[in-house]
């Protein structure tokens, strides 16, 4: 995809986003603060992090038990791997899914920003078969994409914490940044 354009089309996802954020009837902002809401904060658009992938699918399909942020735990497959390089570093993201039958791959990560200018709990992926595919076949892993789970926002929701195979320990400077409430 031609830099322009990508970048453009990455621009006004986040704007479609920050307007669902600040008009929709019920955002993920608890109503007592959508009044303060100043936006999302996001890392400029960068093409070092959108990388064209194969999927390395597992042979053998494991279920993983991910704890949730107020306690709880849910069954994910792990699906596939991701294997790339940030820098002169390599890393490897697991992809997961609800179950067999889904056509979407979930990828939670934390990364050496967590905490300091993203998410202490760390940020998520959602890769569809359909959107995130090229005309190949490879997957299109855009950390750029990288958004942080609804419960950054309100105590209301409970996110699953990232798995510790999916901590790089490189930064991600991509995507959405930490979200300061007011």
């Amino acid at each position: 995809m031609e830099t322009d354009l990508w970048k453009e089309q990455l621009e006004r996802e986040r704007r479609d986003k920050e307007g669902f954020f600040a008009g929709h009837w019920q955002p993920p902002i608890p109503p007592q603060a959508r009044a303060e809401f100043m936006g999302l904060d996001y890392y400029p658009p960068d093409p070092d992090y959108r990388f064209e992938l194969e999927l390395y699918e597992h042979e053998e399909k494991q279920m993983v038990r991910m704890a949730y942020t107020k306690g709880g735990e849910r069954d994910f497959v792990r699906w596939g791997e991701f294997r790339f390089r940030i820098g002169d570093e390599p890393c490897v993201l697991q992809a997961y899914k609800g179950g067999p039958e889904e056509d979407h791959l979930f990828i939670p990560f934390r990364d050496e920003t967590s905490g300091q200018e993203t998410y202490g709990g760390g940020r998520y992926l959602d890769l569809d078969a359909t959107r995130n595919r090229t005309a190949e076949g490879r997957w299109i892993l855009d950390l750029n994409e990288a958004y942080n789970p609804w419960c950054v926002f309100s105590e209301d929701y409970t996110c699953p914490l990232v798995p510790q195979d999916n901590w790089l320990a490189v930064p991600v400077r991509a995507g959405e940044k930490d979200y300061a409430k007011i």
